[in-house]
Order: C-alpha cells, then structure tokens, then sequence
C-alpha cells in the first residue's frame, strides 16, 4: 500500500521573527523542511513527500529539496488549511496509487521514525485516522471572560497532539471537500463528519518548533544527537 506525506509549509515564521518562511529556518546547518522530508522518507514507509510551499518561494524550496527526488513541491496557500488542500490535490499525479497520507508540520523535524511508522502501520489495519498523541502533564483550568478560575480538567482523559497525523486517502479528501472554513488540525475534519480518530503513541523529540525558545532546544539538544538519515536521537 503506497503512502504518501503531505507538508504544509508555506507559513512565514513570523512568532520565530526570523523574516524568513519557519520551514527554512537552519538548525545546525540544515532546514527544518529538509530534516522533516528526509525523515518521513528515512522511516522507510513513505515513498512520496508533496511539499506545499510560500507561492513566491516554490523555486528556494524545490531547491533545498534537490537531494530527495521523492519530493514535489507546490505552490501552498495563504492559511494551512489551503496548503494542504493544493497538496492533496496534486497527490493524483505524483502518487496515484497512494491509500495512505500523512499530514506532517515542517516544523515537528525531529519526529522519531518509529512514530511515522506506527501510524502508518495504524492506517494500514484499518483505521480511517490516525494521531499520535502525548498524554497532557500540566494542571489545566478552565477559565471565564474575566480569566477568573471555573473549574479544574481531569487531565487524565487529555492529550497532546503531534504530526504526522495519517489518513486512508478518501477519509481525507471527503473530510476537505466538507471543510468549509480554516482548521489547524486535520483529524479535527475527520471528527466533524463522524469519523473515528484512533491514537497511538507519540514522542517528546516530536514537538513543533515555534519560538526562538523551541528553536534553541533543537539546536541545543536534538541536533546535536539527531543522524541526518534518519531524523531521530542517537
């Protein structure tokens, strides 16, 4: 069964306040963009990455690309929600037998292997979405208009979630063509038109690089220990 990886990277970076798109921020001399594609591609389970790029970048990114010929890069769109849609939209040509899509943030480069793998595994016995989450480990309150405290969440049914999230094809593209509006978070399209969302186990070394703090830990601690071929701690 093929699989294919959507990334939505066309996003300008502006919380990292770099004055360049997020996905081209360099951590220890590579892109995230690039340690993000050559990851999904080094788990072994992924043949094809359609990268959806800043419209007036296409050419830097296909660029930063040229040494994994199993990525295409496209024009993305003005909100996420955009950008994966045009990535969707091309995967007919460049990946027609494709059953499988994953839906990868640029900036979550440091995903272990293992993680792409299980929810890819997870897709292919038949679950229509996939996630890998991490369970919830700070106290959560709910709040009013006026920031007073209404009441403590039992965070024990909580979880964080992390890319790549996973999808039988067609479970995706009905979940777009019902989307009406922007959304961060795909599985959340698959909830809106009744699907069953199935988790599985995500990793720390997964987090989105954001902010300059993110971006220093990366550089810090999971660079310096990650092999280029494969994305993940020594």
């Amino acid at each position: 069964m093929s699989v294919v990886a959507l990334v939505p990277a066309a996003g300008r970076g502006v919380r990292l306040g770099l004055g360049m798109p997020k996905a081209l921020v360099p951590v220890n001399g590579e892109s995230l963009l690039l340690r993000a594609v050559r990851g999904l591609l080094a788990a072994g389970c992924v043949q094809h990455v359609v990268v959806a790029a800043p419209p007036d970048q296409v050419e830097l990114v296909a660029a930063e690309l040229a040494e994994l010929p199993a990525a295409h890069v496209v024009p993305g769109g003005s909100e996420r929600t955009d950008s994966v849609r045009l990535a969707l939209d091309v995967v007919e040509q460049v990946a027609p037998e494709a059953r499988v899509v994953l839906v990868h943030d640029a900036a979550r480069a440091f995903t272990p292997a293992s993680v792409i793998q299980d929810v890819v595994r997870a897709v292919e016995q038949g679950a229509p979405a996939v996630i890998p989450v991490l369970p919830v480990s700070d106290t959560i309150k709910r709040v009013d208009e006026a920031g007073d405290v209404v009441s403590t969440v039992d965070r024990a049914e909580l979880r964080a979630v992390q890319t790549p999230q996973g999808f039988a094809i067609d479970v995706l593209r009905e979940a777009y063509a019902a989307a009406g509006d922007i959304a961060t978070d795909d599985a959340g399209l698959v909830e809106r038109i009744g699907g069953k969302v199935h988790t599985v186990a995500g990793h720390p070394n997964a987090l989105k690089i954001t902010t300059a703090f993110d971006l220093a830990i990366a550089e810090s601690v999971l660079a310096a220990g990650a092999p280029q071929s494969t994305g993940e701690l020594a």
